[in-house]
């Protein structure tokens, strides 16, 4: 139960740690982009982007519940997922 409780706290603080990254780089390196929108690279790599933020923070989210349950430990899993969400929440 303890270790649950420590994993949920590194999930959500390691994602919590992303998104202010992801922010702070939007924020101060957004306008390097032209403002004239004819530009095929900026929609690309920001979808690009996108997807790589999903596929990172749902393994951060999601990646031990799965591979727990997998294992056999279904309890654990879903209250690792809840306490996770639960801390990131807060």
């Amino acid at each position: 139960m303890k270790s649950t409780i420590k994993y949920a706290a590194m999930n959500s603080l390691g994602t919590a740690i992303y998104i202010v990254l992801v922010v702070s780089l939007i924020y101060f390196f957004g306008n390097r982009f032209p403002e004239d929108g004819k530009t095929l690279l900026a929609p690309i790599v920001m979808l690009m982007f996108f997807v790589f933020s999903a596929a990172f923070t749902g393994t951060l989210v999601f990646g031990r519940p799965i591979i727990w349950y997998l294992d056999g430990k279904k309890k654990d899993a879903v209250l690792l997922l809840a306490y996770t969400l639960g801390i990131f929440w807060l």
